[in-house]
């Protein structure tokens, strides 16, 4: 991959400037990554948080906590109020903003804490390309995206990742469950139990990168487009139907498109024209 050294290079030096770091750590392939260089460079002086939430499916908590363990870097959970903000709750548009903001309000406190110069995101030059509010928070409290710095895009970020060794090189792209809940829904508790219950049953059936659109009485399932034809061939789709119906589900549809990144901002575009 053409410029993926000089490009590491440059993170390297980025992250050394920085002297020391908290970073946002989710467990996702991006902060992952970002988490394990930082290490690489500063030791002790890098610290991985993880925000314990409702929005965060208890498996990703556990695999976060394992990955930090596995490769020796200091880590830290914490927990987040985002389910006190009314205008989080809500889930507008911006519902990620508010998220953030309770996020790097309770990292700025315990970086000072820690004596840590800075906060850090696992944002790359890919996430620049799509609707993404909680940029704006992390413009607010100074946070810095050192592999947006660096100009890295996932695709590069993850062979740098399979080159050091790291498990989450191939990991599904993830995002917390609030984004399966169409804007303007309500986020509940309820509903975030039920999506992750339905997308870890739907997982165990063999499938990596699966979304449960949560529309209340319907789920509309994206996979990857190879992976349709597996979801719909008739002893898994009756699987797939009986466990989602258990769950609370009345319909239960198979986007034909195929799994998509950010797929419920389609309506915000169609709103704009």
């Amino acid at each position: 991959m053409e410029g993926l050294l000089v490009k590491k290079e440059r993170l390297d030096s980025i992250l050394a400037g920085m002297g020391s770091l908290l970073v946002a750590y989710s467990g996702g392939v991006d902060s992952a990554f970002l988490a394990v260089a930082a290490h690489d460079l500063l030791g002790s002086r890098a610290l991985a948080v993880t925000a314990r939430s409702p929005s965060l499916a208890s498996s990703s908590l556990e695999a976060a906590v394992k990955l930090a363990q596995e490769m020796g870097f200091p880590h830290r959970i914490i927990d987040t109020e985002e389910f006190s903000d009314p205008d989080y709750l809500a889930n507008g548009p911006t519902r990620c903003y508010f998220c953030k903001v309770e996020l790097y309000t309770k990292l700025q406190t315990l970086a000072e804490k820690e004596g840590l110069a800075w906060i850090a995101n696992g944002s790359n030059m890919d996430d620049l390309k799509d609707f993404r509010p909680g940029l704006k928070a992390a413009r607010e409290f100074g946070v810095r995206s050192p592999l947006v710095e660096a100009e890295l895009s996932k695709e590069e970020i993850r062979e740098l990742s399979r080159r050091r060794g790291l498990p989450t090189w191939d990991k599904p792209a993830e995002a917390c469950l609030s984004s399966r809940i169409p804007y303007g829904t309500p986020v509940s508790l309820e509903a975030l139990q039920r999506i992750s219950e339905a997308e870890a049953f739907l997982k165990s059936l063999g499938l990596g990168q699966v979304r449960v659109r949560d529309y209340g009485n319907l789920a509309r399932l994206e996979v990857t487009p190879s992976a349709i034809p597996f979801l719909a061939q008739e002893g898994v789709r009756e699987r797939a139907v009986v466990r989602l119906k258990e769950l609370g589900y009345l319909y239960i549809a198979l986007d034909l498109e195929g799994y998509r990144s950010g797929s419920l901002n389609a309506a915000l575009k169609k709103e704009k024209g």
